[in-house]
């Protein structure tokens, strides 16, 4: 499975998006986008990821641009996934 399919699962997981999740694309807005990525389900969103592709992700790497879309998260996972 792509990373952009996988982060799509796990964001229709850990938001419980139901059927809404199926509309998520590359160009998915999500912070400000989706009422439920609030601050404690971005933590949950890193740990999930941090599980799912055994990466680490720290305080730093973090930023509002990470998770502006579908397709910024994938390409910060994907980064993370090379080193």
């Amino acid at each position: 499975m792509q990373v952009i399919e996988e982060i799509k699962a796990l964001l229709a997981e850990t938001l419980n998006l139901g059927a809404r999740a199926e509309s998520l694309n590359a160009q998915s807005s999500l912070l400000g986008s989706l009422p439920e990525l609030d601050s404690m389900a971005v933590i949950h969103l890193i740990t999930a990821l941090e599980d799912r592709f055994g990466i680490m992700i720290e305080d730093d790497d973090i930023s509002a641009s990470t998770f502006e879309t579908v397709a910024s998260l994938a390409a910060f996972v994907d980064s993370k996934l090379v080193q």
